[in-house]
């Protein structure tokens, strides 16, 4: 990825003395309105409009020649998918201590009176309904949109250089000589305070949808740190200080701005590209609304624009590169075919996964078959700034502005799931999963809650009620192969802790188990469901993560885990297809990992019922590991031949010995019921055995787990083997030397003696009872 340039011969920002000579005087800032149109203010007190696609710079104002400006922001366009009646507006601060909201059309609406000294700064917040301004004065103050003072956020003793609203608009960071400061709108509210620089602090930005943070100084470093101040990536020192920094919108690039200097950066902090144009110091960077490109204020009197090119998308044997802003390269390694793809607009955003190609442009989508480059399908959209594309086997998942909408790859509009309070402009990778029949969204207002949608109707899914976890949810992930019913969900909270839990969610509370810890990154394979991450300092793969359901203990024999100290600090998984997976060190670099392919087979044969074939496998492979896969898997699919034969393998001896147990009961239900207690789920097996009758059978299950309560409230309510109950009790007390405490069992054991010849008679003629339905029912029969 690299940044194409352009610059003017002539500079628009001159300023004329006398008619005769001219004085280039220098851009203070920049900010888009559209795609294609720039607005620029300079010290030569005047406004510039630029249109970009017909290359016209149009002086929209002059200003008074006392008002020098300093900074602009524009007024939201739009927010949760409304257009904003006020987003014809900009703030523009400048050096006589006013700021002046000034229309599209030039026209001065509001000058106010702000700061004692430069206003340095303004911003908008994210929905609109309030401004921050910061000064030379010290000071940072709040603004209702329509320039009323509605209190003074913070008093300083130095300048204040520069200004971001945190993502919900409920904080606001700025600079403090070398420290910087994270202080909530609440009275009272505790404030964040750091050093973050050796020398005077110029500007900072806070991104809205990764939550990350952008600081540069006099010290001549650009740095990366996240909303509690930690730091994650530092620069190398430049030779001149660091005037301006800035996100793109969707938080996957930055741009850094110095003396003949841009750069163009990962979130993580690391160059994709440096350019040394002739543009003095680089004051302001705006990045347009799609992300496509960037405009800076120079301190020459230019304004340089940069196109993002040359970016790249792999998946199998194709790589795809975007040569020029609508021009896109297809290159097959394997027969060195290549193909080019011409679009009627620019390139914003794509995806390359499953097969297809799904590429959106200013005005339409295109969805192009990797085994056809020719004819693309083509469909219109609604906003031509679509800010993410999630592929899954069956469909995509386009997001903009508006909302969420879902198309198969014929380009139907399958549903546009919502939900309240949705926010789809700080949606990325990290907070949406899409599988081919469910999408999951990470709700921003609470943190804590995941929404959950059926991808054909776009409908929450169960009882609609969303996934809810006891901690903010960091990253999500949904698992792609099998059964719908059986789908599950990976997410890590902020805790850092890896959990899994199943999608499907009817009434009441579903097992959310924790499986991990210290977890950085994670994803699921594309064919099978295998899911890896980075644990602290080593990569884990768990071959089949629903083993915990199944037998908790068999989890650590059913993981791959290697070494993950040469990814260095910050590692970032990027795909996982067949069994390789791709992860990006913090240095940019790409490291490809293979996995052993025998576990996705495993599932293929699993998945297809082939146990023989399974069995062999194992057999062939000769890894314990693979033993343990099978033992789950079996136990999950109820099928105990197999379950033994693995079980055996890998020398659980017990579990052999309790499967050979369950062989030997005699009707389908004891032993589907045993099976249910075998993977740990209790509830369940009690409930199938009284729904089909087996009362006694219920209430051992209690005895032999010790839930004495359980037992003798099953064995009153259904009148039945009271004595029984009583008796095991009894037994169980006296083998530990025990007298007996509770008031229940005293109150029912009061007169009844216990009589074990009486017990075990009524004892054998439940199990013949059992064995006779057994014997009489069709199933047994046919």
């Amino acid at each position: 990825m690299r940044l194409k340039t352009s610059l003017l011969k002539e500079p628009k920002h001159i300023l004329y003395f006398l008619n005769l000579i001219k004085h280039k005087e220098l851009v203070s800032c920049v900010g888009w309105t559209t795609a294609d149109e720039l607005y620029s203010c300079s010290d030569d007190h005047q406004i510039m409009k630029w249109n970009l696609l017909t290359t016209e710079t149009t002086r929209i104002v002059k200003l008074p020649d006392d008002i020098y400006p300093i900074d602009l922001h524009w007024f939201p366009r739009s927010v949760g998918g409304k257009k904003q009646s006020h987003a014809e507006i900009f703030v523009l601060t400048s050096s006589d201590g006013k700021f002046h909201l000034i229309s599209k059309l030039g026209r001065v609406e509001k000058s106010v009176e702000a700061h004692c000294g430069a206003v340095l700064a303004g911003r908008w917040n994210y929905e609109g309904t309030a401004l921050v301004t910061v000064g030379e004065d010290g000071q940072v103050k709040i603004w209702s949109k329509s320039g009323m003072l509605r209190s003074t956020l913070a008093q300083q003793g130095t300048p204040v250089y520069s200004v971001a609203w945190g993502p919900d608009s409920e904080k606001v960071l700025y600079t403090s000589g070398k420290q910087l400061v994270i202080k909530p709108l609440q009275p009272n509210a505790k404030v964040l305070q750091w050093k973050a620089h050796d020398g005077l602090i110029l500007k900072t930005d806070w991104n809205s949808v990764n939550d990350l943070i952008l600081s540069a100084g006099e010290d001549c470093k650009y740095k990366v740190w996240d909303s509690y101040g930690r730091l994650l990536y530092s620069s190398q020192p430049h030779e001149y200080p660091i005037t301006s920094v800035a996100w793109a919108v969707d938080g996957e690039l930055f741009a850094v701005g110095s003396f003949h200097t841009l750069r163009l950066c990962d979130k993580t902090g690391w160059s994709y590209a440096l350019e040394k144009p002739n543009t003095g110091s680089i004051f302001n960077i705006a990045w347009s609304i799609d992300g496509t490109q960037l405009a800076g204020a120079c301190g020459n009197g230019h304004v340089i624009f940069a196109h993002v090119v040359e970016q790249r998308w792999e998946w199998k044997n194709f790589e795809i590169t975007l040569i020029k802003r609508r021009t896109m390269e297809v290159h097959n390694v394997i027969n060195d075919a290549v193909d080019l793809l011409e679009f009627r607009d620019r390139v914003i955003k794509a995806s390359l996964n499953y097969g297809h190609l799904v590429v959106s442009t200013s005005l339409q989508c295109y969805v192009f078959s990797t085994k056809n480059w020719n004819t693309p399908l083509i469909f219109d959209l609604k906003e031509g700034t679509v800010s993410l594309i999630l592929q899954a086997e069956r469909h995509f998942l386009l997001v903009d502005g508006g909302g969420l909408y879902l198309y198969s790859y014929e380009g139907r509009l399958i549903s546009s799931p919502k939900f309240p309070g949705m926010r789809t402009d700080i949606l990325n990778a990290q907070t949406v999963s899409l599988s081919n029949d469910t999408l999951a969204v990470k709700d921003k207002a609470d943190e804590k809650v995941i929404y959950i949608f059926e991808a054909l109707s776009g409908k929450p899914l169960g009882d609609g009620k969303p996934l809810t976890h006891k901690m903010e949810i960091v990253e999500i992930a949904l698992d792609q192969k099998g059964l719908t019913n059986e789908r599950k969900i990976a997410f890590i909270d902020k805790n850092r802790d890896l959990y899994i839990t199943s999608v499907k969610r009817f009434g009441k509370e579903q097992k959310i188990v924790k499986i991990g810890t210290m977890v950085q990154t994670l994803a699921w394979n594309d064919t099978s469901n295998i899911l890896c991450g980075i644990q602290d300092t080593r990569f884990t793969v768990w071959y089949y993560p629903n083993t915990v359901y199944v037998d908790k203990d068999l989890l650590p024999k059913t993981l791959y885990e290697k070494d993950a100290s040469e990814f260095s600090k910050n590692p970032q998984i990027v795909y996982f297809v067949g069994n390789q997976i791709t992860i990006r060190r913090a240095d940019g670099s790409l490291i490809h990992l293979n996995i052993s392919p025998y576990p996705a087979i495993l599932h293929e044969y699993v998945s297809s019922s082939k146990w023989e074939d399974a069995v062999r496998l194992c057999r062939f492979v000769k890894d314990q590991t693979m033993w343990a896969c099978l033992a789950a898997m079996a136990v999950a699919n109820k099928d105990m031949a197999t379950a033994e034969i693995a079980y055996a393998s890998i020398g659980e001896i017990d579990k052999v010995q309790y499967i050979n147990s369950i062989k030997d009961l005699p009707s389908k239900e004891s032993r589907m019921a045993h099976i249910l207690l075998f993977s740990g789920n209790t509830q369940e097996a009690e409930t199938l055995l009284l729904q089909t009758g087996l009362v006694y059978q219920a209430i051992q299950v209690n005895i032999n787990l010790y839930n004495w309560d359980r037992a003798l409230e099953l064995a009153v309510k259904h009148k039945t083997h009271v004595d029984t109950v009583l008796a095991y009790r009894q037994k169980f007390l006296e083998d530990f030397g025990k007298k007996e405490t509770n008031k229940r069992f005293l109150q029912y054991a009061e007169g009844l003696e216990v009589d074990w010849n009486k017990i075990k008679a009524k004892i054998e003629m439940e199990i013949a009872k059992e064995r006779e339905r057994a014997a009489a029912s069709p199933a047994v029969r046919a």
